[in-house]
C-alpha cells in the first residue's frame, strides 16, 4: 500500500472554526437576540464581592422580571436554574430585540431573605411594663422623629408616653413605659437609641430593626426557609423565584449568602445558531 500525502492548514482551519463560533446573531421566534451583556461581577466567579454583584444585577434585571422568568428545574437538590427572556422596547415602546439568560438562584438563601423580609415588616415584639417609666435625655429634633414613629417604637417593643405639657427639648417629654422582651434576647435602652438614630434617616412612619431584632429575625428566617438538600417541585420553586420580586433588596440572604447569580448568556453562545454545513473544499 502506497502512501497518501493529506494536506492540513491549521490557521485555516482555526479561522473557519471561530467563523464558525461567531456565526449570524441568533434568533427566537424571528426577533433577533441581543446581549444583555452582564458583568463578570454578577457571575459564579465573583465569591468574594457581593457588593459589587449586587450591582451588577441591579442593572440587568428589573424586580417585574422575576415574575416572568422561566423555572428550567432543580440542581444538586439546592439550586434554582431560571431563563430570563426579556424584550427590549425603543424610546417609542417598539418591541426591539430580546435578551436571553440563564441564572442560578440558592433556593435557601432566597426563600430566607424573603421571609427574614416578611418578618421584618409584619412582626410586632411583644412588650413587658417597667415597674416604673423611665425618662429619655433627647434633643428636640429626636424628641420630634421619636413622636412622628411611635407606632413603630410600638411594633418593635418600645412603648413612650408623651408628656405634652412639657417644653420640647428638656428631657423629661417623652418617657419609655415598656421594654421589648423575647425569649433570647435582652433589649435596652441602647436599642431604643439605634433605633432613633436609624429613623433620622427614613421617612415617618417607614418600619425599621434594631441590629438585635434584626439577627433575631435573620435566625428565625432561616429555621423556617427550605434548606439545600430538599428536593422542590415545580410549584415550589416557581414560589421562590417569584418572592425575590417582592423583596426590598433580593440579592443577599441577611447572613450575606448571594441569593442569585449570572450563568450564561444564551445569545453569545454557539449553541443558539442554526446548524450549518462545513465547506471542506476550502480547506484544501
Amino acid at each position: 500500500m502506497s502512501d497518501a500525502t493529506v494536506r492540513f492548514n491549521l490557521e485555516q482551519v482555526k479561522d473557519n472554526w471561530n467563523s464558525r463560533r461567531k456565526g449570524p446573531p441568533a434568533v427566537i421566534d424571528g426577533v433577533p437576540c441581543t446581549s444583555a451583556k452582564i458583568s463578570a461581577d454578577a457571575s459564579l466567579a465573583n465569591t468574594g464581592d457581593n457588593e459589587s454583584a449586587m450591582r451588577a444585577l441591579e442593572r440587568v434585571i428589573d424586580k417585574s422580571d422575576f415574575e416572568n422568568m422561566d423555572i428550567l428545574g432543580q440542581f444538586n437538590l439546592g439550586f434554582i436554574i431560571v431563563r430570563r427572556r426579556k424584550i427590549i422596547c425603543d424610546e417609542e415602546g417598539k418591541e426591539g430585540a430580546i435578551m436571553d439568560d440563564l441564572f442560578i438562584v440558592d433556593q435557601h438563601a432566597a426563600d430566607e431573605k424573603y421571609n427574614f423580609e416578611t418578618l421584618q415588616q409584619t412582626t410586632k415584639i411583644q412588650s413587658q411594663k417597667l415597674f416604673k417609666p423611665r425618662p429619655l435625655e433627647l434633643t428636640a429634633a429626636d424628641e420630634l422623629v421619636a413622636i412622628e414613629n411611635i407606632d413603630v417604637l410600638v411594633d418593635n417593643g418600645f412603648e413612650v408616653e408623651v408628656d405634652e405639657t412639657a417644653a420640647a427639648g428638656q428631657g423629661a417629654r417623652l418617657q419609655v413605659t415598656a421594654f421589648p422582651i423575647s425569649k433570647s434576647t435582652e433589649f435596652g435602652m441602647k436599642d431604643l437609641e439605634e433605633l432613633i438614630d436609624l429613623m433620622r434617616d427614613q421617612p415617618s412612619g417607614r418600619m425599621v430593626r434594631c441590629s438585635k431584632a434584626r439577627s433575631m429575625f435573620a435566625m428565625r428566617a432561616c429555621r423556617k426557609s427550605v434548606m439545600i438538600g430538599m428536593p422542590l417541585n415545580q410549584s415550589q420553586m416557581t414560589s421562590v423565584v417569584q418572592h425575590m420580586g417582592t423583596m426590598d433588596q433580593p440579592w443577599n440572604c441577611p447572613h450575606g449568602r448571594p441569593t442569585m447569580r449570572h450563568l450564561i448568556d444564551l445569545c453569545q453562545t454557539s449553541l443558539r445558531s442554526p446548524a450549518r454545513t462545513i465547506d471542506w473544499s476550502v480547506l484544501t
